[in-house]
């Protein structure tokens, strides 16, 4: 089968993550344990899990000129990332995002996004010839708008999946889901783009159907240990995800882009694509930590008792 092609424009962050018994109320300090500072961000967290599984991947994107970019860009070739169009901002600082994550693995994230702010239109348009040669692009709403809608309208005119992951949740332009091949929004993030609170399939049916009409070709509404409401034109289902014991769902959502990006390119039919990506999704809450999380093609074949 071949080996997808994804570029990945978005956000790198250095995560800071302190693990406790429960998250604390607004006001209240709550005695943590374990602290682990790894590498982040959504755009980040994407390319490795669809480098991890296999895939072929650049990252474009922004870092400070300061060690934690330095750290950043050194990890990211590391995992076998193109990391020639990781640009360094000579004022802005990388990107941080400070964690809690209770015993049950819910979590609370605050983000300074510094040099994410900075990613703009020109420096994607220096990736445009990667662009152009993608299975897939996949974004994310941790960098500025602009950028998002200009990726996305560089990507569609020339005819390359673009997966939009609509995180942090935000309202989006009509133009940018009219270039949007696959829109995975998980239960908040319908909401916030539908005013549909997304409790059931019946909600999720009717949040989905509101999108797809907004111009999005595919809806994969994600709804944690449910699985994912799928949507097109074809028609609307529920694929279901996989029973675990949740560590820490940090870096789930990421897992399950990342997962479908590589699943896509790779050119599996749509629902066996979900699927799929529900269980990268799955296996990576079993752990701690965004990145540390993601699995490889080999940890999720044995995931899914699939002949090696």
């Amino acid at each position: 089968m071949k080996i997808p092609r994804i570029v990945v424009v978005g956000s790198v962050n250095a995560d800071m993550v302190v693990k406790s018994r429960r998250l604390p109320a607004p006001g209240e300090t709550v005695i943590g344990g374990q602290f682990v500072m790894v590498p982040g961000g959504k755009g980040a967290n994407q390319a490795v899990a669809a480098r991890r599984l296999g895939a072929e991947v650049t990252l474009v994107a922004k870092v400070g000129q300061d060690p934690l970019g330095d750290e950043a860009v050194d990890n990211y070739r590391r995992e076998g990332i193109l990391t020639d169009l990781i640009y360094r901002d000579p004022v802005a600082a990388t990107g941080v995002a400070l964690i809690l994550v209770d015993a049950a693995g819910e979590n609370l994230i605050s983000v300074a996004s510094g040099a994410n702010a900075a990613l703009t239109p020109a420096d994607v348009d220096r990736a445009a010839d990667r662009i152009r040669a993608a299975d897939a692009v996949l974004v994310q709403l941790e960098i500025p708008l602009e950028t998002v809608i200009h990726t996305a309208r560089l990507a569609a005119a020339d005819g390359v999946s673009v997966i939009l992951d609509p995180a942090p949740a935000a309202p989006l332009p009509d133009g940018l889901l009219a270039d949007t091949t696959y829109l995975t929004p998980n239960e908040h993030e319908a909401e916030c783009l539908t005013g549909i609170a997304v409790v059931d399939e019946s909600t999720a049916r009717r949040a989905a159907t509101q999108l797809l009409a907004a111009g999005a070709r595919h809806v994969i509404i994600t709804l944690g240990a449910k699985g994912a409401w799928l949507a097109s034109a074809d028609g609307q289902r529920l694929i279901a995800s996989h029973p675990v014991a949740a560590v820490d769902t940090t870096a789930a959502g990421d897992a399950f882009n990342g997962g479908l990006a590589w699943a896509l390119g790779r050119g599996l039919p749509i629902e066996l694509a979900v699927a799929q990506a529900c269980a990268v999704g799955a296996l990576s809450a079993t752990r701690l930590g965004a990145q540390p999380s993601l699995p490889t093609a080999d940890q999720l074949e044995h995931f899914l008792g699939l002949p090696r």
